[in-house]
């Protein structure tokens, strides 16, 4: 079917003057976070959006950075920190401090933009701030502390500091926080934060972590609390429970600690109350607590009133001053964990009046709250699932398969000892994978459906996509990939949430594109390049989890997994236009290149390693996926060389080289087919452009054959669920793409909907006798990201990033009615729609003001500018 332009629609213009037409400068992100008060890099990035009823195109800009918010009005003191970047001519609308005075630590700055476009309009924007940290290590003034016990001890060490505040007026209190792992920190009882399982976790002996509170509301006059438990967390992982070696880390040790808190009064003056052995410390109700296991806690042994003033701790020990981790305390600048929100209960069914077993309706990572009344001394156990069987128990066995069980650390278990009367309880150190839990109790206890609630919690990434369709499957499938995506961010990307929480390499590249489409996560990844960073071993190699203890450094797993240091900093670069994270890793890819070709076969390639991973029937070679990978590194490597003003000849050349090796060995041109002629060996050739101009269209006629010779099924696992789709549609058969994605018999995303789950499981054919599947992995799921960048058809330029320019490139596949979808891009809101109307397509884009785009659909080039425009494609 052919379509042709029938009348076009475009967005006004800016025809006069900016104070005229509403130019206004919006979105304003220092370090990409809004008003951040944890900064600690010496040359913080600025971005900017703007919004405009008429356009705005930036041709330059001046950046102003003071200490004193009123110099922002022409009111400069010579005495204090001033800066501007000087005019700065270029259309993007992001500057860097570039000044040669050091920022200093515990100062908050005052920022604010003026920008201008060709015609001399200008543009000011409002006055923004942001709050230098520790901006030099030397300048921490707290010590490491814990208690008097070794790292085997299982209680978690408690610590509290009384302190006074003075009869004076507070105007900020700022808490400067790091452990290793957890801490859950209180003032006066209060919270300090409402994050969990903080701070992020990183290779505790390379780099810790710290975070900055605003805890101003906290304080009261006369005597205050500041008071801290500590958890395990991978950092003192005690009993070998799990299959990845934690308790024989190098970096294990007791659990500890260390804080400063400023305060600053209104006369001028100013306290500071750190971490130290005049800290007191005991043991209570938190007797134990595992990260794959769960936490214990005895109630019976409460500590009344130990966290708020008043109480007598002379009987508690003094703090012990210990070793740090590591020789690096950064800042935190990823979003922490937080709840995302409360969920009740769908069902619940009892068996007696001690075992009550929970359906919450959708499968999640977090644990649960529990509000009981009980006999003191009761023991109250819950187990956590992903299954329910048939008679209403739960099910464990697809995921405790690699758990090797110890004596009061059962999988996925916390457990409760009752003190009496009404307790409401949950854990503090661990989470879970779950949709059901059962309660059993050792004494008969009264509960209620309500009486259990879930809390589903993860890294508190900020959401910038939205997407929906006139087919609910598919509508479903994006819910699902976003929950399982959601349910695998815990301060790293994980694989799965219950019996592995590792951050499996491949697991996270191969999600880029989903996960930065639906939500904003550069700080997230950018913390993880680091961990990447500090995981790479002598010889240059990675390990297949991220962070490692020194499990994972093996030839089984291999170069398509360790391609993340590539594929993620080139995503970051794509959808932000940032290079930082390709100036971060580049030293560890040089060193990772030079190992692989130290190992080097005699046709100058590398073929050990895992490939098209959880494949349903026919297994791709995985000689060629390794060397297709091999060549990707080299040219993405060649790449970042340019961009960051490197020689990257030697990677260029060797990417041709296994270029032309990949089409001479694998290739058959008679055919048109690679290796095997699997469904995946096409994609994954097609999609990183290795094919030859002249044999693209036959490769991809032959991917079609293939599909449609299975009935149109899939047939591949990881790596040709994120090409096979989007190869499809490139090459001319959209609607069959469609058709593949909305099969609901195995193997299919739409059966797995079909059977009810929230999720995505592991494996696209579930094992009746639940064994390793977990249903919670989100590794098949670029699914989502095909329906924002095909079906909608938003897509970043590769010549443009970072949405300066914006591809629209939207398919109007046979089955679907409408489609529409939104993404904040760090340019501003972009937004694309169609609905069908007997033989005609309405297309409806939004574009930032300060962009530009081009729509290409069905054979028609049509270039817009900002605003929002209307298109209509008549059926010829």
């Amino acid at each position: 079917m052919k379509y042709g332009i029938y009348t076009i629609v475009l967005g006004t213009f800016l025809l006069c003057a900016c104070k005229n037409n509403k130019v206004e400068i919006t979105g304003m992100y220092c370090e990409y976070s809004v008003n951040p008060i944890c900064v600690d890099s010496p040359h913080p990035r600025f971005i900017w959006n703007y919004y405009s009823e008429a356009g705005f195109d930036q041709e330059g800009y001046c950046l102003y950075i003071y200490v004193d918010k009123q110099s922002l009005n022409g009111l400069t003191r010579d005495d204090l920190f001033n800066w501007n970047s000087g005019l700065i001519n270029t259309e993007e609308s992001f500057g860097k401090y570039t000044g040669n005075d050091k920022l200093l630590s515990h100062t908050k700055y005052y920022w604010q933009v003026k920008a201008f476009d060709k015609n001399g309009n200008t543009v000011i924007s409002p006055v923004d701030s942001f709050e230098t940290a520790k901006m030099n290590q030397k300048e921490w003034l707290g010590n490491w502390i814990t208690d008097g016990h070794d790292k085997d001890f299982d209680p978690a060490p408690m610590l509290r500091k009384s302190f006074v505040v003075n009869n004076k007026e507070v105007i900020q209190a700022r808490l400067f926080m790091s452990a290793a792992a957890y801490c859950k920190m209180e003032i006066n009882g209060s919270p300090v934060s409402a994050s969990l399982l903080n701070p992020g976790y990183t290779h505790y002996d390379k780099r810790n972590l710290y975070s900055v509170f605003d805890v101003t509301s906290l304080l009261g006059t006369g005597e205050n609390v500041l008071s801290a438990v500590l958890g395990n967390g991978f950092y003192n992982e005690i009993a070998p429970v799990a299959t990845w070696d934690f308790e024989k880390a190098r970096w294990r040790n007791r659990a500890r600690m260390i804080c400063e808190l400023h305060i600053k009064y209104a006369d001028g003056t100013s306290q500071i109350v750190n971490s130290d052995e005049s800290w007191k410390t005991a043991t209570g109700p938190y007797t134990q607590n595992n990260i794959y296991g769960g936490d214990i806690y005895d109630a019976r042994l409460e500590i009344n009133g130990w966290e708020k003033p008043g109480f007598d701790d002379s009987s508690w020990s003094n703090a012990r001053h210990v070793t740090a981790p590591s020789s690096l305390l950064v800042a935190q600048t990823m979003p922490a964990i937080e709840v995302e929100r409360e969920i009740d209960a769908v069902s619940m069914k009892n068996f007696g009046d001690s075992i009550y077993v929970y359906d919450f309706g959708i499968n999640m990572t977090g644990f649960c709250r529990l509000s009981v009344n009980g006999e003191k001394g009761t023991k109250i156990t819950l187990r956590h699932a992903e299954i329910q069987k048939a008679d209403g128990h739960i099910e464990t066995g697809n995921i405790d398969v690699y758990y090797k069980s110890q004596p009061d650390v059962p999988f996925q278990t916390d457990i409760y000892i009752l003190n009496g009367g009404d307790e409401v309880l949950s854990p503090n150190f661990t989470y879970h994978g779950f949709q059901y839990v059962e309660v059993k109790a050792d004494c008969p206890v009264k509960l209620t459906q309500g009486s259990l609630k879930a809390l589903f919690f993860h890294t508190a990434v900020p959401p910038v996509g939205r997407f929906s369709c006139s087919n609910d499957l598919l509508n479903k499938i994006w819910q699902a990939t976003n929950q399982s995506y959601l349910s695998n961010l815990m301060s790293i990307p994980t694989d799965c949430p219950q019996r592995e929480k590792n951050g499996w390499t491949a697991d996270a590249h191969i999600c880029m594109d989903l996960g930065l489409l639906n939500f904003n996560g550069i700080t997230f990844y950018e913390k993880w390049v680091d961990d990447i960073v500090d995981n790479q071993n002598e010889e240059g190699r990675i390990s297949g989890i991220i962070p490692s203890s020194g499990w994972g450094y093996d030839d089984w797993i291999g170069p398509v997994w360790d391609a993340a240091m590539f594929i993620v900093p080139m995503a970051i670069y794509n959808y932000y236009g940032d290079t930082k994270s390709i100036e971060t890793i580049w030293p560890v890819c040089e060193k990772y290149l030079a190992y692989l070709a130290a190992r080097e076969d005699s046709d100058g390639t590398v073929t050990y390693g895992i490939g098209d991973w959880v494949f349903y029937d026919t297994q791709t070679p995985t000689d060629y996926t390794t060397t297709c990978y091999y060549y990707l590194d080299n040219l993405y490597m060649s790449r970042f060389a340019r961009l960051i003003g490197k020689d990257g000849t030697v990677y260029a050349q060797k990417a041709d080289s296994l270029k032309a090796f990949i089409n001479s060995r694998y290739l058959d041109k008679e055919k048109g087919l690679y290796a095997n002629g699997s469904q995946a060996a096409q994609g994954v050739a097609l999609f990183l452009e290795i094919v030859p101009a002249e044999y693209e269209q036959k490769v991809a006629d032959n991917l079609s054959r293939i599909i449609t010779n299975n009935h149109n099924h899939l047939d591949f696992g990881m790596l040709g669920s994120k090409t096979v789709l989007r190869m499809l549609a490139k090459y001319g058969y959209a609607d069959q793409a469609y058709e593949l994605a909305i099969q609901e018999d195995v193997p299919s995303w739409g059966n797995w909907i079909k059977r009810g789950l929230t999720t995505l499981p592991e494996t696209w054919n579930l094992s009746p006798t639940f064994k390793d599947a977990s249903l919670n992995h989100v590794f098949l799921g670029d699914i989502s990201a095909w329906m924002y960048n095909v079906l909608a058809g938003i897509n970043y330029d590769e010549k443009s990033p970072g949405f300066r320019h914006i591809l629209f490139q939207p398919h109007f596949v046979k089955g679907l009615d409408w489609v529409k979808a939104e993404y904040h891009s760090i340019k501003g809101l972009i937004c694309s729609e169609w609905e069908r109307s007997g033989n005609e397509i309405l297309l409806k884009v939004a574009v930032p003001a300060n962009t530009t785009a081009t729509v290409k659909a069905e054979g028609q080039n049509v270039e817009l500018t900002a605003g929002e425009h209307q298109l209509k494609f008549i059926c010829e």
